[in-house]
This record gives structure tokens, sequence and C-alpha cells, in this order.
């Protein structure tokens, strides 16, 4: 245990230093965003598993090109999302990662009920989740956290 709290490795030195929850859940989704992308990069397997809806011949709506574009799309919301996670107080970064999952909920309920390309069942579900969730805690919580 003593050897967790030194040097680098004091994982408590990079949580960020605000009251409440939602700074935490801000780095926690970010790192989780981060990794994302790195998947989608590496593979459109995990593109093809979120937007999981099938063509008329049974093919995937993804290919890599657009898997890397979604990677590079959610690695830019991860770096706004951190951004805040350390900045919560600042009504600009606030905002803005207020939108990255305002934008991200538009996306995916547009994706499902409006283009067809993902449906609602397995990785799917997630990302509106954390989407909708997120994004109603911010909105009700702006306030308390830009008011400090």
């Amino acid at each position: 245990m003593v050897g967790i709290q030194t040097g680098l490795l004091d994982f408590r030195s990079y949580i960020p230093p605000f009251d409440g929850y939602l700074p935490k859940w801000l780095l926690l989704v970010s790192v989780v965003s981060a990794v994302n992308s790195l998947q989608a990069y590496k593979s459109d397997a995990y593109s093809a598993q979120l937007y999981n809806a099938r063509t008329s011949s049974g093919q995937s709506h993804t290919n890599p090109l657009s898997s890397r574009t979604f990677g590079t799309w959610t690695f830019v919301s991860a770096v706004v999302r951190m951004y805040a996670a350390y900045n919560i107080t600042n009504p600009v970064s606030y905002d803005l990662a207020a939108w990255t999952f305002g934008i991200a909920l538009l996306h995916f309920v547009g994706e499902w009920l409006g283009f067809g390309t993902a449906e609602l069942k397995g990785r799917f579900v997630s990302p509106l989740i954390v989407a909708s969730s997120t994004l109603a805690w911010m909105l009700t919580q702006r306030e308390s956290y830009l008011s400090a």
C-alpha cells in the first residue's frame, strides 16, 4: 500500500480536485472514450457492434474508414470531457462537455430511429444511457459547479 501512495503511483493526485461525483465521472467517461477510440482505430469490429443493424443484404453499416472517423470523433469528445473534469468551474469547458453528450445523444438516437444503422440492443444501449444521464446530470448541476 505504501508504494501506491508515493510518486507517480499516487493515483489520488490525478483525480479532479472538486467536490461531488460529476468531475470524477467526467474523468472516467473520458478515459473510457479514449480506450473506445483506440478500439475503433484497431478494427471496425468495435464500431460494427455499436452500429449493430445490418443492410438488406446482411452487411454491416461500418467499414474501416467510418470506424476511424468514429474513433476520432470519440477521442475529441474524450479530450473535451477530460478538460472539463479538471476545469469544472469554467463555464466554457462545462458547456462544451455538456454539448458533447447532447451531440452524442442526438447522433445515437438518429442512427437508431432515423437512419436505422443501430438497434436498441447490445453495446448500442450503453452510449444512450451514458449520454442521456450525463447530459441530464450536467444540466441539473450547472449552477452548482459554476457558482463555486
